[in-house]
């Protein structure tokens, strides 16, 4: 058997229903939506629909409040630094690169959990006040973007 022999099992295949299609077709009409009612309309049961029960989105009480102005930071700890051995210069790209931070972040914030014991020069787009205080008593200096 050659390549080009090859077919799908008998019955495998199953054509496309193509309703709507003319009274001849027995998919006319009314396209096997029977007559009338609301399953025969074009949005029957909608999203979220249950039957008539009031829907769990409008039973589940709403509270707070989304700030739609709010810009999101990745967040890297001053432990992390201490981590990157070898690495005097941390940048957003170098970041990037270790698999630190996603691909995707566009602003990076260093927050102060852990220690620092070595200078390193930081350059990101925000600073925690306590990692700013780790990092300039290990010696090192911090470049806001």
């Amino acid at each position: 058997m050659r390549i080009e022999q090859l077919q799908p099992g008998p019955g495998s295949r199953k054509r496309r229903k193509r309703v709507g299609r003319g009274v001849g077709s027995g998919m006319g009409k009314t396209s096997t939506r029977g007559t009338k009612g609301q399953m025969a309309r074009s949005n029957g049961k909608g999203a979220g629909f249950e039957g008539g029960q009031m829907p769990l989105i409008r039973r589940v009480p709403k509270r707070g409040f989304t700030n739609p102005f709010r810009t999101p930071y990745a967040v890297v700890n001053v432990g992390t630094l201490e981590a990157l051995e070898g690495v005097d210069e941390v940048t957003v790209e170098l970041l990037r690169e270790r698999g630190l931070i996603r691909k995707s972040a566009e602003r990076v914030k260093v927050l102060g959990q852990g220690e620092l014991s070595r200078a390193v020069k930081v350059a990101t787009h925000a600073v925690s006040e306590s990692a700013r205080a780790k990092i300039e008593a290990a010696g090192g200096a911090i470049e806001l973007l």
